[in-house]
């Protein structure tokens, strides 16, 4: 998080467009310094570099996956249970579907899990931890941070299992019920940032020259709290991944013959050790995403504490 440097008086009086000013200036060198630190971070990098391939596999889907045609509706029975081969890299599964093709377009449902998820939660959270956090101690601040640990004191995913078995199995449901769960962290998280901040001198000096409280929290708290945030998401990616591939292994998310990692890790798990390929290989690429999205994490955490040196 960039901090503002001290202004010191020297005859006349600031104001707060140069006050501005240098704020955004300390930024960009704090951006700098942080972007120098990341880059000496070798397992940063390639956490970044897992992530990017994970999405252009992801993206490419159909370009890059031997055998398209077996995300649909497919059986081949006298290729069943091939392992690992030059034809089919990662072997195939009970019905003869190529596992490294189906692997491939199961990053599009996890990223979609993921990216979803965290676009849903993290609007609200950080708004309502916002406000309550600039309203400290005030009756909107009780109420919406008692509800916030309302939801905080059940385990994520017993409150995600619960939410998902009431609805209809699917991807769009689960996500759902992942979303329910999730934004209370957001929250948590931005209303001890905002806490903090709003009794700093930029704080004080918007409220002495008139401003709404709507620029006090966008335009002069929420800029001083993005560097934490995104640290959060990048790391929040690996664990919503995960609890999405949990929901998908117990039949409450991606529904066969649609390719999800967690489907085929359950359907998989049923021929175990003879046949480990079927559920081994879908098990690894949800390590490959979760792992890139943890190392890309700290990294970026690393960032984070150069810019507040």
């Amino acid at each position: 998080m960039g901090q503002t440097l001290p202004v010191r008086h020297t005859g006349g009086a600031i104001s707060l467009e140069q006050v501005r000013e240098l704020e955004r200036k300390s930024r960009r060198e704090n951006l700098g310094r942080a972007w120098y630190k990341f880059s000496r971070n070798s397992l940063s990098l390639v956490g970044g570099g897992m992530v990017l391939l994970v999405f252009f596999l992801a993206i490419f889907a159909p370009l890059i996956a031997p055998y398209p045609e077996h995300v649909k509706p497919f059986t081949d029975f006298a290729n069943a249970k091939s392992p690992p081969s030059w034809a089919h890299p990662f072997g195939t599964d009970e019905i003869g579907r190529d596992i490294l093709s189906r692997v491939i377009f199961g990053f599009r449902y996890a990223l979609w899990m993921g990216v979803v998820v965290l676009a849903l939660v993290v609007p609200p959270g950080v708004l309502l931890g916002l406000v309550a956090g600039y309203f400290q101690g005030t009756r909107i601040d009780t109420i919406i941070m008692r509800t916030t640990d309302i939801f905080l004191a059940v385990p994520p995913l017993i409150l995600a299992l619960a939410i998902a078995s009431i609805l209809k199995p699917n991807l769009f449901n689960a996500m759902m019920a992942v979303s329910l769960m999730w934004w209370p962290w957001y929250t948590r998280l931005v209303y001890g940032l905002a806490s903090a901040l709003r009794n700093e001198y930029f704080v004080a000096s918007a409220e002495a020259t008139g401003a709404s409280t709507s620029h006090i929290l966008f335009r002069e708290i929420l800029p001083n709290m993005v560097s934490p945030i995104f640290t959060k998401i990048s790391l929040d990616m690996g664990w919503v991944i995960i609890i999405g591939s949990t929901l998908s292994f117990v039949g409450l998310g991606v529904q066969p013959p649609e390719p999800g990692l967690g489907t085929m890790v359950a359907s998989g798990a049923k021929y175990l050790p003879d046949h480990w390929w079927i559920a081994v290989f879908p098990a690894l690429a949800i390590v490959l995403i979760v792992l890139g999205f943890n190392l890309l994490g700290d990294g970026l955490r690393d960032m984070l504490t150069a810019e507040e040196i």
